[in-house]
């Protein structure tokens, strides 16, 4: 590969990143509004927006923020291949793909009516994206260790 299309690389990385996360921080948003909406139209459309962000947003942005950080990586694995702040990156994304699958099971639980869980939970699941991006930003730009 031609280094000259290195930073495409990264800024699809990026952008892919953003839209990921816009859906990862909104999901979770929807989630608490429609465990909190009494009637049924209201739970159908929360249950509809739901869905749709998931397939048309956060699925697409996610597979390309894969593809993308793959490619990345391994036009540089020569570099990072044994950086500390790489492995655990690498972690983080494997813990957010998790946090991701674990939203669309919360997802078809609440368009089933069927979630075992309060607002309370909901609003604290909410948070883990942000403290994931915060430490795989920090790990990416200052390469701690």
């Amino acid at each position: 590969m031609s280094w000259a299309w290195y930073p495409w690389i990264k800024a699809a990385h990026i952008i892919a990143v953003v839209c990921w996360f816009a859906g990862l921080f909104y999901l979770p948003r929807l989630f608490i509004y429609h465990l909190g909406t009494e009637d049924a139209a209201g739970r159908a459309r929360f249950a509809l927006m739901e869905a749709k962000l998931h397939r048309i947003i956060m699925i697409p942005a996610m597979l390309a923020t894969l593809a993308s950080g793959i490619w990345a990586l391994a036009a540089s694995w020569l570099l990072h291949a044994t950086a500390a702040w790489l492995w655990v990156k690498i972690a983080l994304v494997a813990l957010l793909l998790g946090y991701h699958h674990y939203c669309a099971r919360i997802m078809r639980q609440l368009a089933a009516g069927a979630f075992p869980r309060g607002e309370r939970f909901l609003r604290w699941f909410n948070e883990i994206p942000t403290l994931i991006l915060i430490l795989v930003v920090t790990l990416a730009v200052v390469k701690p260790f």
